[in-house]
């Protein structure tokens, strides 16, 4: 079994959930009494969400690299970046070790095209929603179209991850809120939705709707097994 790097803490709420959801993996593969084979470097994420809204990419990038540095050195044979809007400085990372990176935007395009899709609506934080690294990248790379919701709406899934869900809090309001967005992106067409932020499945269960919706979380978790155990 390889071990899995996790570089986590942004927010601690969805690293918690990621080691959570890897060890459940691998016992229900390997059965007895095997859990996994983790290496985690939990960052601080209060600078890190300082550094985001100031638009200072390199200054993240510079503790993530340094943090990653770490997980390669504890023996981790590839990494996982506990968040999808972090993924932004990605390919800085990966220039500066020697493991690969099991990328979230890939693990989640593995399963929208597993399931035959075409068109999927994003949730996530602003930086993900608008910036190019990830929606950019599900286009160009696995030819998926990817529907954002509208600025007004943005503004709200975007506030309540930063003033509730990274800091544990769910709220009913923003549960219905969400909703009614996840259907507004069905509405335009979208076959399925991304919750393109590790805590949005906090708040937002399948259960809960018709809408299919893709928790990068849990996928992202459920990649890191398979290629553990492969």
């Amino acid at each position: 079994m390889k071990t899995i790097g996790l570089l986590g803490g942004m927010s601690w709420e969805s690293s918690a959930l990621y080691y959570r959801d890897i060890n459940e993996g691998i016992k229900k593969s390997l059965g007895g009494l095997h859990s996994a084979k983790i290496a985690m470097y939990s960052v601080d994420f209060e600078p890190i969400e300082k550094l985001q809204h100031a638009g200072d990419w390199d200054g993240t990038a510079e503790i993530l690299i340094s943090a990653a540095k770490g997980i390669e050195a504890a023996g981790a044979d590839f990494m996982l970046i506990c968040t999808n809007t972090m993924h932004e400085v990605a390919p800085q990372i990966e220039k500066n070790i020697g493991i690969p990176i099991l990328h979230i935007a890939d693990a989640t395009a593995e399963v929208i095209k597993e399931m035959g899709l075409k068109t999927v609506g994003l949730l996530g934080t602003a930086f993900t929603m608008e910036r190019d690294f990830y929606k950019g990248r599900l286009t160009d790379k696995h030819s998926i179209n990817v529907i954002i919701p509208d600025e007004k709406d943005r503004k709200i899934i975007h506030d309540v991850i930063y003033q509730e869900l990274v800091l544990g809090i769910i709220n009913d309001n923003s549960k219905a809120e969400y909703h009614r967005i996840i259907n507004k992106l069905f509405d335009d067409g979208a076959e399925a939705v991304i919750l393109g932020c590790t805590e949005i499945g906090m708040l937002v269960k399948q259960a809960d709707t018709d809408v299919t919706v893709l928790d990068t979380t849990s996928i992202h978790s459920a990649k890191a097994v398979e290629k553990a155990i492969e």
